[in-house]
């Protein structure tokens, strides 16, 4: 029977990996900041919605920073010593986030504390991944991983708001702060130190290195998240942030060009299978991106939503992560289907989310209605997004290498993905709006029905950006289609 020797011995085997889900599901929901809470810390603390936002994002880098390293540091402490730290910095991290106005500090936190929380979880999945698969197949591995982070980004959301709903924001960070304190109680009674079977010291890793790519990923993000309201390159700000940007991942590259050990190598940057994820994260997640643009806007502003409704929705996209879990455990993990089909189901549903808000968007929508395109969305996401990092763990690059290609894939499935897609469509509805306010108000007869112009235009503009999006949807879920027909007419 699967045991694990980091547990005592007073506890029933059958329970063992049970305790490290717990723990993983605490040290999830322990995210330092939760977004879904923003406009509450808006209100209370003088930080505008970009200032959280920043730091939301500074987590996901904190978290990519960490793949390079994880293996390391798992094979130089203990796993009760990784737990310990990770649960004690995390409270640190969570206190200082309900606390500080500042967004240096804000910032600087959420990069740490997503580093810790990146370390934790990996100290207890690996763990427990025999007993997951004791084949170590990897497509199973990442089911269960991504059924635990992705449900858990859904199911946050849903406690801050209510949390803050009932009585304010920091309510949540109260809760997580006790979960984390019996947490380390509960390592302390059930854990114990046990040396790693392969010691390997901290040495010899690039420390500048990961400095400079967690600057180039928080000048990216920057760009993202502050370019709008700076009016992006007519300002000095998005122009130094713009340079610091190039100037860290220039220095990158060309140190990964002589240094014997850099931080991410050349041949993790330049693999197959790694550039075919980081093109695929790209599209998809670029074209998701009204997830985080219109989606809220149209719920609050056109359908009258308050934040319980809208965060209501998440239940919907929590369905949708479930089915695709589970599908993708079925077809990808036990009946071996490959990596083209699994796209094409992907874009498939990517593309009736879009197509469904395209024909459907309308000022009468109940909130039920909503959730067959947001659980198409859920589907979708997880899906891709398990596949596409099974995908680089079966690239063959050396075990040394292949944790450089994750902190690659971090930075595009994670950082770009929630950064990059929100901004150019946010641009995007910012001038499609205009041009259709500008439409519907020329040669208004009053001003008083100039509400229902803005309504009306925002509602037209949704349209028209669904249905740009849309094209370039179907246009490579054609170009997939095409790509399996001549696959089979060949065998």
């Amino acid at each position: 029977m699967f045991d694990i020797h980091d547990v005592r011995n007073f506890v029933a085997r059958p329970l063992k990996p049970w305790i490290f889900i717990f723990f993983v599901i605490i040290v999830q929901f322990s995210g330092g900041l939760y977004l879904a809470a923003a406009s509450d810390m808006v209100g209370t603390t003088g930080l505008m919605q970009e200032d959280i936002l920043m730091a939301g994002y500074a987590s996901l880098i904190g978290l990519a920073i960490n793949f390079a390293v994880m293996f390391r540091i798992k094979f130089r402490f203990s796993t009760y010593s990784q737990l310990l730290v990770c649960a004690a910095v995390l409270i640190i991290s969570l206190i200082i986030c309900s606390v500080t106005d500042s967004v240096a500090v804000l910032v600087a936190t959420c990069l740490i504390a997503g580093f810790f929380r990146m370390q934790a979880t990996f100290a207890c999945n690996s763990t427990i991944q025999l007993w997951l698969t004791p084949t170590r197949d990897m497509s199973v591995f990442f089911c269960y991983v991504y059924l635990i982070v992705e449900s858990v980004i859904q199911l946050s959301g849903i406690a801050a708001i209510y949390s803050a709903f009932h009585l304010d924001w920091e309510l949540m960070h109260l809760i997580m702060i006790g979960s984390l304190a019996l947490m380390i109680l509960l390592i302390q009674i059930l854990l114990r130190p046990v040396k790693p079977h392969l010691f390997i010291p901290l040495l010899g890793i690039d420390w500048l290195g990961a400095f400079l790519w967690a600057g180039f990923m928080l000048a990216f993000t920057y760009v993202c998240v502050y370019g709008n309201y700076y009016d992006w390159y007519d300002s000095p700000e998005i122009c130094i942030a713009s340079l610091i940007g190039f100037a860290c991942l220039a220095i990158n590259l060309v140190r990964a060009g002589y240094l014997r050990h850099p931080y991410i190598s050349w041949p993790a940057m330049t693999n197959r299978n790694v550039v075919r994820a980081s093109v695929i994260y790209l599209i998809f997640f670029t074209l998701l991106g009204t997830e985080h643009v219109i989606e809220h806007s149209y719920a609050a502003s056109i359908l009258g939503f308050d934040e319980t409704n809208l965060i209501d929705l998440n239940w919907y996209v929590f369905a949708g992560i479930l089915a695709g879990c589970a599908f993708t455990y079925l077809t990808f993990s036990r009946k071996k289907w490959g990596y083209l089909p699994m796209t094409i189901i992907g874009f498939a549903f990517l593309a009736a989310y879009l197509g469904w808000f395209y024909f459907y968007i309308d000022v009468n929508l109940e909130k039920q209605q909503l959730a067959l395109p947001l659980f198409m969305r859920g589907f979708a996401s997880v899906t891709i997004s398990i596949v596409f990092l099974t995908s680089i763990i079966q690239s063959g690059l050396p075990f040394m290498v292949f944790p450089q290609a994750l902190v690659v894939n971090g930075f595009t499935g994670a950082v770009m993905g929630a950064t990059l897609g929100p901004a150019i469509i946010g641009e995007l509805l910012k001038h499609t709006m205009a041009k259709n306010l500008t439409m519907l108000t020329d040669g208004l007869p009053s001003l008083s029905l100039l509400g229902s112009a803005q309504a009306q235009a925002l509602i037209i503009s949704c349209k028209e950006i669904y249905g740009l999006l849309l094209i370039p949807a179907l246009l490579f879920l054609l170009l997939l289609l095409g790509k399996a027909a001549t696959r089979l007419t060949t065998h």
